[in-house]
């Protein structure tokens, strides 16, 4: 089974594998917890600048860390599985997409935040969003299980996801930056348009 996944999803695989073994590995050593942060201060002033990606890397708790990851089971296992079968580039088409769209996902943050001390952030929604949004543009009509009840077309979900995320960004009081989801969530969109121009058609052929 495991050499299965090593084989066909091989980027998944280590993306997954990595980001539960150093979120455990942080939940109890504090100080790595915080260099692995992001750190929008710090960024800004040239300082700290690998934490845009090892942020991603770390998640607040066993909670945080267990819903990205059975998100990412879902969608970015997946997404592999469908970028190999349409391209001979799709094993590094996904690291492009997950990995570009960690960082882009931050920058608003980042901009946002960058003189206050204080802020910090973490967990790999930003970059999950974009593996879901870039799923959902191969297959729009598949069904969602909002919260594992809801069943809900996952078009329908796109657009109540963004719209709840803009909104959130402005009003909510949370603790959850929004902005990394929504932003997230673009980046997917984008990148596999930018990846693959005819997926538009594809799109928009599914209705």
């Amino acid at each position: 089974m495991i050499q299965e996944y090593l084989f066909l999803t091989p980027v998944a695989s280590i993306i997954f594998a990595l980001t539960i073994a150093s979120s455990i590995y942080s939940f109890s050593n504090p100080q790595v917890l915080g260099e692995m942060m992001l750190h929008p201060y710090s960024i800004y002033r040239k300082k700290r600048v690998y934490t845009i990606l090892t942020s991603g890397l770390v998640h607040k708790d066993w909670g945080h860390l267990l819903f990205n990851m059975i998100t990412f089971y879902y969608f970015g296992f997946g997404l592999e599985k469908i970028l190999i079968q349409i391209s001979d580039w799709g094993h590094l088409q996904f690291a492009i997409i997950y990995v570009s769209s960690l960082i882009l996902s931050d920058i608003p943050t980042i901009f946002q935040h960058k003189n206050n001390y204080g802020y910090y952030s973490l967990g790999a929604s930003g970059a999950i969003c974009a593996v879901l949004f870039s799923y959902i543009m191969f297959d729009p009509k598949m069904m969602l299980g909002i919260f594992m009840i809801i069943p809900m077309p996952a078009y329908i979900f796109a657009v109540l996801f963004l719209g709840y995320c803009v909104w959130a960004s402005r009003n909510s009081r949370d603790g959850i930056n929004h902005d990394a989801h929504l932003f997230g969530a673009l980046s997917g969109v984008i990148i596999t348009l930018i990846l693959y121009p005819w997926i538009f058609k594809h799109f928009v052929s599914q209705f």
